[in-house]
């Protein structure tokens, strides 16, 4: 069982909620997600401290919310194999321009 530390969420990570209703453990990875895309240095090393590195690892892998760059930051920052990153498939990112052509 993990437990976590307090850590007050800035609103400009959850904009589209209120960072107050956030459950640590049922939204793991969307805080997860968030937090690698934009968060501070601080909250970084408040989500190393508070997720198992195999759960954050999961979490980068199969999420499509990560730009390219963050991605690639990441996947080299836990040894992760490119081909094993879903945001940045081949097929992922071909999907992602039909789908908005202009």
């Amino acid at each position: 069982m993990v437990k976590y530390k307090y850590m007050k969420f800035r609103q400009e990570l959850f904009w589209d909620v209120d960072p107050k209703t956030i459950d640590k453990k049922k939204h793991s990875q969307y805080i997860i997600e968030r937090i690698l895309e934009m968060g501070r240095k601080e909250e970084i090393k408040w989500l190393l401290e508070n997720f198992d590195k195999k759960t954050i690892k999961e979490t980068l892998m199969k999420r499509r919310g990560f730009t390219a760059k963050t991605a690639n930051f990441w996947r080299l920052f836990f040894n992760i194999p490119k081909d094993k990153i879903l945001c940045l498939s081949k097929q992922y990112r071909q999907m992602q321009k039909s789908h908005w052509p202009y």
